[in-house]
Order: structure tokens, then sequence, then C-alpha cells
């Protein structure tokens, strides 16, 4: 008699990035990071599907398929029309879609991860074609899964207020932070800083450039500060409509002060976070905002908006203000400027929020949902 084979889970993880561009923030952080931390896969196996040209390094058993993924028409194409039948032959007993959307012909119990609903809620930052992808596919595996996750109680509410889910089968699962993003010593900071060519003293914003992140609200508030000394850093890649960021910096004559040095390399974050002066998010919606708890980690004082999830990922870390007072906003960056047992607060506050969370803890947190699921758990 055979013994029966422990129960597969198929994790599409098609979103993982091979390029250094604005593809490899944001959802490929959260996926890369937390397959890594995946705990062996004790009574369960794992089979990871990825791309071509995707960067995964520290997983195993990955299901490598023989074309990129990045062509967002090619994935789609795959993921609704091949995958169900991969999914069949290799014997899956549940797949776990890790960015919003499901194979909608499988019959495998499926768990869908949803960062945000920023497309229902603000569908003019987006471009036609994927706000109409990302509204549809994502309302039609939400109301198939067995169960999803969400990334932040805000997400939480979010898909019981605009997808209709019952709060019963909506787990939170909140990202991590790696322990590489800490206070570094003075020495190296200051050597990078002269590396880069950095001023003293900067504001430092970490996002793809796009409208969600409200980056021209952050440019106008810099402005009020009129401070010759100081600069301002948009750090990362380019990502769409993104055309009225740098207008509004020549409109307002900042060139000299405003500096854009595109995408970040994940292995060089650490050093813009320490060697920055404070750190600014006012984005209009956030499912988490993890460069706020990154930046928080590494001993930076924040201002971030008051909106969304964003108070989720500051904690005390942080001063909240309504993210489109651009007076507001240039009153809170002065008094961190200015108050140095205010910075120091806060900076302490920061760090002692940001140490909750590990992506050990998240990763935990999936394959506990896992196991619930597979033994018949909540629907």
């Amino acid at each position: 008699m055979s013994k029966r084979k422990e129960p597969l889970v198929a994790i599409n993880a098609l979103l993982v990035s091979g390029s250094a561009s604005y593809r490899s923030a944001g959802i490929h952080a959260y996926i890369a990071h937390l397959l890594r931390h995946l705990p062996p896969p004790d009574g369960l196996r794992y089979t990871v599907i990825v791309g071509r040209a995707s960067r995964l390094e520290g997983v195993a058993a990955q299901h490598r398929l023989p074309f990129s993924t990045e062509r967002p028409a090619l994935r789609i194409l795959y993921e609704q029309m091949a995958l169900p039948l991969r999914l069949r032959r290799m014997g899956a007993d549940l797949f776990h879609g890790m960015a919003f959307a499901g194979p909608l012909l499988s019959r495998i119990p499926q768990l869908i991860t949803i960062y945000d609903l920023s497309f229902l809620r603000y569908p003019h930052f987006f471009r036609r074609g994927n706000r109409l992808y990302l509204r549809t596919i994502t309302r039609l595996s939400a109301r198939r899964a067995k169960a999803l996750i969400a990334i932040s109680r805000f997400t939480a509410e979010e898909i019981v207020a605009l997808l209709g889910v019952p709060r019963e089968r909506i787990h939170i699962v909140y990202p991590g932070v790696e322990p590489r993003f800490r206070p570094l010593p003075r020495a190296e900071v200051e050597a990078f800083r002269r590396r880069k060519g950095l001023p003293e003293r900067y504001i430092l914003h970490l996002g793809t450039l796009e409208p969600r992140k409200n980056v021209p609200t952050l440019i106008r508030a810099f402005a009020r500060l009129r401070d010759p000394s100081l600069h301002l850093v948009l750090a990362g890649g380019k990502g769409w409509l993104y055309e009225s960021i740098f207008a509004q910096v020549q409109a307002l004559g900042l060139e000299d002060r405003v500096h854009f040095p595109g995408y970040v390399p994940a292995e060089e974050q650490p050093l813009w976070y320490n060697a920055a002066t404070l750190f600014a998010s006012l984005s209009h919606y956030e499912g988490f905002g993890l460069p706020v708890l990154e930046a928080a980690a590494c001993g930076l004082p924040l201002v971030a908006g008051n909106r969304s999830s964003l108070p989720e990922a500051a904690g005390e870390g942080a001063l909240l203000v309504p993210p489109t007072d651009e007076e507001a906003v240039a009153e809170a960056m002065h008094r961190l400027l200015t108050d140095a047992a205010l910075r120091e607060a806060v900076r302490q506050a920061g760090l002692a929020h940001s140490r909750r969370f590990t992506w050990e803890r998240a990763a935990q947190e999936t394959a506990t949902l896992y196991r619930q699921l597979l033994e018949g758990g909540r629907r």
C-alpha cells in the first residue's frame, strides 16, 4: 500500500521581478521576503511558480517557466489559461495567489493576497487597462477564494466594504522589516554620503513615482520651509503618470535642491535612510507602507499621512498629518527639523514600533493558514 503524499501548496510568485525598476519594489518585496522565511514544510510541500527572469534566491522548490512574465498580458494569459492545467498535473491541494488573482477556471481551493484596493478608491490614478483588469480579476478571485490575506487592518476593512467579503474569511498578515534596516555606524553612513554626493541634510521619500504617492504635495510643503541648506531626495523608479512631479519642481524653481536618484537597489536602501534627516510619506492610499516601517527601523523620524494604513505602519514613530494639507506637512517637518527633543522622542518610538514586525512572523502566520485551509478550516 503506497504512502499518501503530503499536501502540496502551489504558490504563484510570477510578479517577482528580475529588473532594477519599480517592478522590484512593493509587492515584489513582500512576496520575496515572505517566501524566503517560510518555515520548513513539515507535513506540507511547497512549489513556487516563477517566471524565467525572476530573481528569487533562497527559495527552494521553484517551478520556473521558460518565458519571462514581466509582460502583463503574457502573465495574465498564462495564469488564466495554462495555470489551471498545470496545477492539476502537479497535484496541487491549495493554490496561493500572492497578488490579487487566482486562476478562475481552477477548482483547487485558493488563498488570495490583496495588498490594497486603490484601483477602486482612486481609479484615475491608474492606466485604463490596468485599472479594468485589477477591478475585474480581484472581485472574481475574492469571491471564489476560500480565504483572503490582507496586509493591514485597513486593507481588511476595505475588502469588506468594497468587495463584500465576510470579515471571517479575511486574515491579516502584516509585512516584516529585515534586520539590515537598523541604525548604521556613522562612519559607514558618511562614506556612503560622500560616494553618492548626498547633501548633509535632506528629507527622503522612497517609493515609485506615481500619482498615489502624492509627491507634488510633498514638494510644495518642502518649498514652504525656505531653507537653502535643506534638500529633498525623491528616490524610486518611474512608475506611471509621473510627469506632474517633475513639472512641479521646475515651476517652483527647486531643480538645485530636489534630487531624483531613480530606483534604489534593495541592498543600498538602509544607507539612504540612515543618511537622511527625516522621512516623509504622504500617500493618498497605501495597503501598508513598508518604507515607513523600514525608515523607522533605521532610526529616522517620520512625517506621514494620517489616512489609510499609514498610521498602522508608523505607529507612534511619526507626526501624522492630513496628506493634502501642505501647510500642516511643512509645519510637521519644521518641528522635527528644529526640535531636538521631539525628534529623538519620535525616533525612539519608531524604533520600538518597528521591532514588532518580522518576516519570520509573517511567514509563520501564512504557513499556519495553509494548514488550516487544508484541514478544512474557515470558509
